[in-house]
């Protein structure tokens, strides 16, 4: 059926079920495709409405979308969203006390929406089930998993083809927010899609605002973080006992902190997700094994306190800020150290995995290095062509300077070499700085040619041109914690490589977050009114508060004090059930004001 057939009965079905009278960005194109039974890979960045494009056409067509998901949590967060608006939705997991009821309703044809994870959808049984009833859709979420290429390899996803392949009239829809040209070709030709189902959406998160800061004191800058962004946060440390130290001290500030790692107990990780969830200011300090299953809209800032795996892990877990669109922050704070772990674990990787590893970490490391547009690099990672500048970065709202400090590099390199490359920092720089303390004199480190070279002027920069040489390979930590060289330190010895490095503004201005730059009104007592009155109904419902409306349609709401069911049905987000549910009592709310 053309698209132009199909595209006023899906509109309707839209604002029927969603409450929204458009679609978003790249939404229309896929629901179109997905309609018209073509098999579709969608590359959507996070926030753009993904799981819409098949919820949508599972309310429209006869029989049920099966949708393969990798996370239990992700797919009860969607369950909750999708039965929020009246979709006949389903789980089939391990932690379901419902199976049978759920078999039921599935033979009967009586679910929109049934979610599975990779490991069950593989199975042969599962497939024998299916065979029992109407298919509409395989929705393959998280498609990336599916490619040795991607971030987020997963041996399951690769099962699913012999299942996709059984029901050969049924439509396949892929999902994913981060993919680049490999990845991309990888998951078409795993799971059967043609080259010319591929739909990729724009990667800019632009209500993102991005920075990246050498990590100096990480619990002052992470308070500092918490006290400028008074919305939900994550945190993001590099292990179980840094999440455990850092939820523990930030705790002490009066915000709700709670830690999140795979050391817990499943109870108590339930416990602090379904906290987190629910809660309008609370803060996670996590491992990378949270968020994925998470689906929260209205985190308002996203941390990192150490360096992420890849260009690739840093976006889709800075991507967990803002899906609701509203201005959100995305910080890391780094240190030399962080690469010097990374490149140390590269050993670990099998053997032909280790060059694009390697790509990846260097990748990264221009990134963190970049004197440019932040935004521009990630973009132009994914293969974008950005503009030079996006106004909503660091560097581009405080442009750094650049110093040419191949010279100070030279040196530091040389002193490396001269030392026997078994010497931390600190030792190098009193080489350098010509102090003669008990150690230097003991090895007979003043003799050397490199003792006391270093002036004045170059002492501010010689930790910052470490963190540079460590972060672009050029220097290697030993096993016992010293430096040597290595990737192109020769070349910049000879002269043939040089060493820029970013210089910070002198003074940050300290510009606000959430407080001052949030969508939200401040001060409004009908806004708040109406916040109050969306917890007190969630908490009814057992549901988080954005489950029943997201901040963007009580904003609305307050702005446009709807007097009638039928004006309340106008607004964004309200679609035909919620309005049946809800829109009575927030009618009462409003008309208080």
């Amino acid at each position: 059926m053309p698209a132009a057939d199909i595209l006023p009965d899906a509109l309707d079905a839209l604002h029927a079920t969603f409450g929204f009278t458009a679609f978003r960005g790249v939404q229309e194109e896929v629901v179109a495709r997905v309609l018209a039974g073509q098999s579709t890979l969608a590359v959507m960045p996070t926030g753009a409405g993904k799981s819409l494009t098949y919820q949508l056409p599972a309310v429209m067509q006869q029989g049920t979308c099966v949708v393969v998901s990798p996370l239990i949590a992700l797919m009860h967060d969607q369950l909750r969203s999708a039965s929020a608006n009246g979709i006949r939705a389903a789980t089939l997991t391990s932690a379901d006390t419902d199976r049978e009821l759920t078999i039921d309703r599935f033979r009967d044809g009586d679910l929109d929406l049934l979610y599975v994870a990779p490991e069950r959808a593989s199975q042969p049984h599962f497939r024998e089930l299916l065979s029992r009833a109407r298919i509409a859709l395989f929705a393959i979420d998280e498609a990336h998993c599916v490619s040795e290429w991607g971030h987020d390899f997963r041996p399951d996803y690769r099962l699913l083809r012999p299942l996709l392949d059984a029901f050969p009239d049924v439509p396949r829809l892929a999902l994913t927010a981060t993919a680049d040209h490999h990845t991309r070709a990888d998951i078409l030709a795993q799971l059967g899609i043609p080259e010319d189902g591929l739909i990729v959406a724009g990667f800019d998160r632009p209500n993102i605002r991005y920075a990246i800061r050498p990590r100096e004191n990480a619990m002052r800058q992470l308070k500092a973080l918490l006290d400028e962004n008074p919305g939900p946060g994550i945190v993001y440390a590099p292990t179980r006992a840094r999440v455990e130290q850092l939820a523990e001290t930030l705790s002490a500030g009066g915000r709700r902190v709670l830690p999140y790692h795979a050391g817990l107990s499943p109870e108590v990780r339930a416990r602090n997700q379904a906290a987190f969830v629910a809660s309008e200011d609370m803060v996670m300090v996590a491992t990378v094994a949270f968020g994925m299953g998470i689906d929260k809209p209205d985190v308002r800032f996203v941390a990192h306190a150490g360096i992420p795996k890849s260009i690739e892990a840093y976006y889709q877990e800075t991507g967990r800020a803002g899906r609701d669109g509203d201005p959100s922050v995305a910080v890391m704070f780094w240190g030399a150290d962080d690469f010097a772990r990374a490149r140390m674990r590269l050993a670990e990787v099998e053997q032909h995995r280790q060059q694009s590893e390697r790509q990846r970490l260097d990748a990264l490391a221009g990134l963190v290095e970049t004197a440019a547009c932040r935004r521009a690099v990630l973009l132009r990672h994914f293969g974008e062509e950005p503009a030079p500048t996006c106004g909503n970065c660091d560097n581009c709202l405080e442009a750094p300077g650049v110093a040419d400090a191949t010279q100070l590099a030279q040196k530091l390199l040389s002193a490396v070499y001269r030392t026997g490359q078994s010497y931390g920092i600190g030792h190098l720089e009193k080489v350098l700085s010509g102090v003669a303390d008990d150690r230097v004199l003991q090895r007979g480190h003043d003799q050397l040619s490199v003792f006391g070279i270093m002036t004045e002027d170059e002492k501010p920069l010689l930790r910052p041109v470490s963190r540079a040489l460590q972060a672009r390979g050029s220097l290697l930590p030993t096993e016992h914690g010293g430096l040597a060289l290595g990737g192109d330190a020769r070349a910049i010895l000879k002269g043939e490589a040089s060493v820029p490095i970013v210089v910070p503004p002198r003074s940050e201005r300290k510009r606000r977050g959430g407080r001052d730059s949030g969508a939200n009104p401040v001060g409004d007592p009908l806004f708040d009114a109406l916040r109050t009155l969306r917890r007190d109904l969630a908490q009814e419902a057992g549901v988080p508060p954005y489950v029943i409306f997201h901040d963007s349609t009580l904003r609305e709401m307050a702005a446009a004090r709807p007097s009638s069911l039928a004006e309340l049905g106008e607004i964004g987000g309200v679609g035909t059930r919620k309005l049946e549910a809800y829109g009575s009592a927030f009618l009462a709310a409003i008309r208080q004001f």
